[in-house]
């Protein structure tokens, strides 16, 4: 396993996909720094700072990007040929890419999570953005993993899911955010530093078992999809 997680990590570290991680949280960190730094209210740049770029927009692009690229981009370019051919089960394939998926996305968003949660309240609210989005980032790196082995056009379906359901749909139905990770992270976040600046009415609960709910069951997904995965790399 740990040699896949090596390859897996030389692999994103060494393609252009990972300078596409960086835009996003300088822009979120900058923007916390600038808004404090001009004594602009939290109450007024907090929750469109924390919520509407951290955890709305950076998290799931981030998670989308890598999620989709530890395992989609060798399926891609055919060298998963190369992983497939070792006599290792694939479960020994899928948990290393998405360790890999989860920590790279999790150290991404988490540090500038927190800077920003600190500017705007506390160390407690920065450190429960970290923890949260870490674990947001479990859900999102499983779910977009699985979706790199069940169609061609992962990344699509994934903007798909973080514009619409939970960006659009999520807004204005109450319905859709009980199927939301962005929702199960802030009321996760809330639940460990209670604040004014976040706002849900999913339940700590639901968010918690949703969260690991969709984490086991993606990555048994991406498992059993592996398994159908011929030498060629095509599905048989």
């Amino acid at each position: 396993m740990s040699t896949v997680t090596w390859i897996t990590a030389r692999g994103l570290f060494g393609r252009r996909r990972f300078l596409l991680l960086l835009p996003l949280p300088a822009l979120l960190l900058a923007l916390a720094i600038i808004s404090r730094s001009l004594g602009v209210d939290p109450g007024q740049w907090g929750p469109p700072v924390l919520v509407g770029l951290g955890l709305a927009v950076v998290l799931p692009v981030v998670a989308l990007i890598v999620g989709t690229g530890v395992l989609g981009a060798e399926i891609d370019d055919g060298t998963v040929v190369h992983i497939l051919t070792k006599p290792l089960p694939r479960w020994q394939i899928v948990l290393p890419k998405l360790a890999v998926a989860t920590g790279v996305s999790a150290a991404t968003v988490a540090v500038p999570l927190y800077v920003a949660g600190v500017l705007a309240d506390s160390v407690r609210l920065g450190l429960a953005l970290a923890a949260a989005s870490a674990l947001g980032a479990l859900a999102y790196s499983a779910l977009f993993l699985a979706l790199s082995l069940v169609t061609r056009r992962p990344v699509l379906l994934g903007l798909v899911y973080v514009l619409i359901w939970e960006g659009l749909l999520g807004r204005f139905v109450d319905g859709t955010k009980v199927l939301s990770i962005q929702q199960w992270v802030i009321a996760l976040t809330d639940r460990m530093a209670p604040t004014d600046l976040l706002g849900t009415t999913v339940s700590v609960p639901v968010a918690a078992v949703m969260t690991v709910l969709v984490a086991v069951a993606a990555t048994v997904l991406a498992i059993d999809r592996l398994r159908s995965f011929s030498v060629a790399g095509e599905t048989s």
